[in-house]
């Protein structure tokens, strides 16, 4: 039997400063970052703070049940947006189109790319040493 550590989270606060001092870093970060590589703070904060969770700096029941309550509220932190847009319909009529195409066509790639990324890393994970089933290959549909 394998003897399983109890794992104690960390106060709510320790949790909001750890994002708080990802959030000040990644800020800092962008701001230096050249005007022509427009790169997201937000972007920046996550993999800043997947980096640290991979390295071992920060612990991941050290920011767990923060995270979990900011993804409880994500549907409520995105009405804004939706609110923004709703008073810009004169973009929407100009452009509508347009925007709902790109939203599909993205959509539909991250779908394909993420289901092919998935399956090679299970596989790779499962012991399959033949990473060339991984790649695309080309599927003939042929009548039998």
């Amino acid at each position: 039997m394998k003897k399983e550590k109890n794992k104690k989270a960390a106060p709510i606060l320790v949790q909001m400063s750890i994002f708080s001092v990802v959030l000040l870093v990644s800020n800092i970060l962008s701001n230096l970052l050249p005007s022509y590589l427009p790169v997201p703070t937000s972007v920046i904060g996550l993999v800043l703070l997947y980096l640290l969770l991979v390295t071992g700096i920060v612990k991941l029941e050290w920011v767990d049940n923060f995270a979990s309550t900011m993804i409880g509220l994500i549907g409520f932190l995105f009405v804004p947006s939706g609110i923004s847009m709703a008073t810009n319909l004169k973009i929407m009529q100009q452009e509508g189109i347009k925007l709902v195409l790109v939203i599909f066509l993205s959509t539909i790639i991250m779908l394909v790319v993420t289901a092919y990324t998935t399956r090679c890393i299970l596989r790779i994970k499962n012991g399959f040493k033949n990473t060339d089933e991984c790649k695309f290959k080309q599927v003939s549909y042929s009548k039998k």
